[in-house]
Formats: C-alpha cells, sequence, structure tokens
C-alpha cells in the first residue's frame, strides 16, 4: 500500500469510529532534509500516526503541535530548523540543514472537499493532478490549507473566495501540470500575501508481468512493498492464479489480447519474462503500438533481443528510434545480480529509474537535491 493510500485507510477507520484527524503536510523546503515537500502524515486524536513527514526526528514534535492544532480546531504552520544544532526540541546536530515548513491541518469530515477528500480523489485518476495548499510564512497571519485539485483538462475541485487569486493559482496549477514540476509561489492579492505549494500527484506505477513463473513471483513481491500497481499476464493458468500471485491483478490471455483488460498509461512498465520466445515476441509486438508506454523489459540475453529485432525486421516491421529507445533488452541494471532476488532488485531499480527520468549514479556525485520533486519552479506575483 502507498504511503497516501494507507494515509486515507487510516482517516477512514478513524472517521467511522469516530476520531478526530489532522493532516500534516511539509509544503516548502529550504536546504536539505529526508523527506521532500508533499510528505504527509495522519496523527488521530489518541496520538496514532501513519505516514511520516521526516526521517523519524520531528514526528515527536510534529505529534505534538499535531494535537495542539486539533485542539484549537485551527490550521497551524510550523517551522523547524533541523541545522540549529541549539534546537532542543528536535534535538542537536541532525545534521539535515533545512528548514523544512509543515502545515497542519485538522480535517473535518462534514467538508466534501477536506484536504482528505482531494487527496482521495487524485489518487483515483489515471493522469497526473496538481495538489494545492496555500499557506503564509508570517504564522500570525491564517492558514488557508489544501483547497484545489486541478487536472490536466482544467477541472478544478475546491474554490478560494478571492477570485484573482482563484485564477492565478488554477493558471500555475494547469502550467506546472504540463511542465511536471511542483511549484513554490509568493502571491500579494488586496493587500494580502499567501504562499502556494503545488504538488505534482501521479498515479502509481503499473507493472506488468508477462509471465508467470517462479521469478515473477519473485519480481512481483519485491515490488508490492513500494506500493505499485502490479499486473501477471500469462496464458497458463497453472501459473497465472491468485494462488501464486494473491496480491496482484492475474490475467489469463493469449499473447494478441493481452492489452484487452490492461489499462495503459505514461506509468505503465512491461516486462516480459515468459520465458517463451514466441509469446514474448507477439506481446513486443503488440506493445510497439503503444505510443504511451514508457518501459519494456525483456528478459534474456541480448542474442534473444537481436532475433526479435531480426524477426519483425522479416515481417516488415522496423523500429523507430522512439521504439527502440523504450526497450531495454536484456532487462535490469549491472549491480552484479545473480540471484533471482538481485536480478528483481536490478529491474525494479531500471524501472524507477526510467519512469522518474533520473540518471543512474552513485548520490555522492550529485550536487544539490537528492528529491527530483525538489526541481521546481518558484514565483513572486503582485495581482
Amino acid at each position: 500500500m502507498r504511503e497516501t493510500e494507507a494515509i486515507i485507510s487510516s482517516y477512514d477507520e478513524a472517521r467511522n469510529e469516530g476520531r478526530q484527524c489532522v493532516l500534516a503536510t511539509v509544503v516548502h523546503v529550504e536546504g536539505s532534509s529526508y523527506r521532500a515537500a508533499g510528505a504527509r502524515m495522519l496523527v488521530d486524536e489518541y496520538g496514532v500516526m501513519t505516514g511520516a513527514i521526516s526521517g523519524g526526528c520531528l514526528e515527536g514534535d510534529a505529534l505534538r503541535k499535531a494535537l495542539l492544532a486539533l485542539d484549537q480546531n485551527k490550521n497551524k504552520l510550523i517551522s523547524y530548523d533541523t541545522s540549529d544544532e541549539d534546537d532542543a526540541v528536535i534535538g542537536a546536530q541532525l545534521g539535515c540543514n533545512g528548514i523544512i515548513q509543515v502545515l497542519f491541518e485538522p480535517i473535518d469530515p462534514r467538508q466534501e472537499n477536506n484536504p482528505i477528500e482531494l487527496l482521495r480523489k487524485a489518487e483515483h485518476v489515471e493522469r497526473p493532478v496538481a495538489l494545492v495548499s496555500l499557506f503564509n510564512l508570517d504564522k500570525t497571519k491564517h492558514q488557508v490549507g489544501t483547497m484545489l485539485l486541478v487536472d490536466e483538462e482544467s477541472h478544478v475541485t475546491g474554490q478560494l473566495d478571492d477570485q484573482a487569486l482563484f485564477e492565478k493559482i488554477t493558471s500555475v496549477a494547469r502550467n506546472s501540470l504540463k511542465k511536471r514540476v511542483n511549484h513554490f509561489g509568493e502571491y500579494r492579492s488586496a493587500g494580502v500575501t499567501q504562499h502556494a505549494f503545488i504538488e505534482i500527484v501521479e498515479p502509481p506505477p503499473r507493472l506488468v508481468l508477462v509471465g508467470a513463473g517462479n521469478d515473477a513471483q519473485v519480481l512481483s513481491r519485491m515490488a508490492e512493498p513500494l506500493g505499485w500497481e502490479i499486473i501477471v499476464a500469462d496464458g497458463r493458468p497453472t501459473h497465472a492464479n491468485k494462488q501464486r500471485f494473491n496480491s496482484c491483478q492475474v490475467v489469463v490471455t493469449n499473447p494478441g489480447e493481452i492489452l484487452d483488460n490492461i489499462r495503459v498509461n505514461e506509468n505503465t512498465a512491461f516486462v516480459l519474462i515468459t520465458h517463451n520466445y514466441n509469446y514474448d515476441l507477439d506481446v513486443l509486438k503488440l506493445l510497439l503500438k503503444e505510443e504511451q508506454v514508457p518501459y519494456i523489459g525483456i528478459l534474456g540475453p541480448n542474442k534473444k533481443y537481436r532475433r526479435m529485432l531480426d524477426d519483425l525486421e522479416a515481417e516488415g516491421i522496423a523500429l523507430s528510434e522512439e521504439q527502440s529507445a523504450k526497450i531495454y533488452a536484456p532487462v535490469g541494471l549491472q549491480l552484479g545480480a545473480e540471484t533471482p532476488a538481485e536480478i528483481g532488485l536490478s529491474i525494479l531499480s531500471e524501472i524507477q529509474a526510467v519512469l522518474t527520468d533520473s540518471n543512474v549514479r552513485h548520490l555522492r556525485e550529485l550536487e544539490g537535491s537528492i528529491h527530483n520533486k525538489e526541481n521546481r519552479e518558484f514565483e513572486e506575483i503582485e495581482l
């Protein structure tokens, strides 16, 4: 289960039992932090926490702040300075060297578009959406909170009283969606300053394992903790069944109909792992027509892939540069993998890198933030 799904599930349970909750969200980070902006934690009135906003150093104080916000029934913005070695609240010498802004929002279940319900709607769409949280770095001011959800078709869920600010924020949100980049901005309207964190929420990666052998079982079990949606497709009911893949969607099909029951989007990765050359080849032919698919991994040696290319050419199928770029054969990163679990790690690491458009390199070689989503725009606007 993804962290956001776990938060929503915990909220539903608390709501059904009449327990009040507070949502804590990292809305801005200056410098370094363990979690990037967009990290969330749900706290109920008994102090039960779901999710995390740091690696553990902030949660203790955040619990107290959440209960205070709940007691006062008021949104609050709290700053944590992890570069302050004399800070007795979060402990000295954490080494993060960052200033972290956390927005605490008591959740009113009577509100149709409260922050949790907006998160729920974001989780149930097939395309990326922009989730907008408004706050004020002047903590004496009113903290508006998580108010808007904007999709690529310009549909907006939620509303703001300030129409000029609403129109500008939704316009920026649509632009952020096009660029797939988070946004932090400062907006001044009618003499009032607001800060906005616009987070691009993407659907979870969808991993389609074409093949239901033992190695596919290992790969599916390794992918499950990542919160990915996992689909297993094979023509053999003796292999593709819920007894062997109890947490996955299982599709028993011939290769020509494999896409009939599988939704494909830009976060869908296919791994051809049947150990059946003809089945893999037939599926590859289908996938070459799917422009949205960003990743096609093919298990086996390079000579198998060369043979596939020869057979495709014999049928008059020549791969374009774009099609070739999305095929990873042999599948996986060079990690010295030998065992099924190591090979699974190699494959999942490669998929993660491709879907996040990341360069595979050692973190010690990077300069700046290790969080991809920290690559965001800043805007300061007078309306």
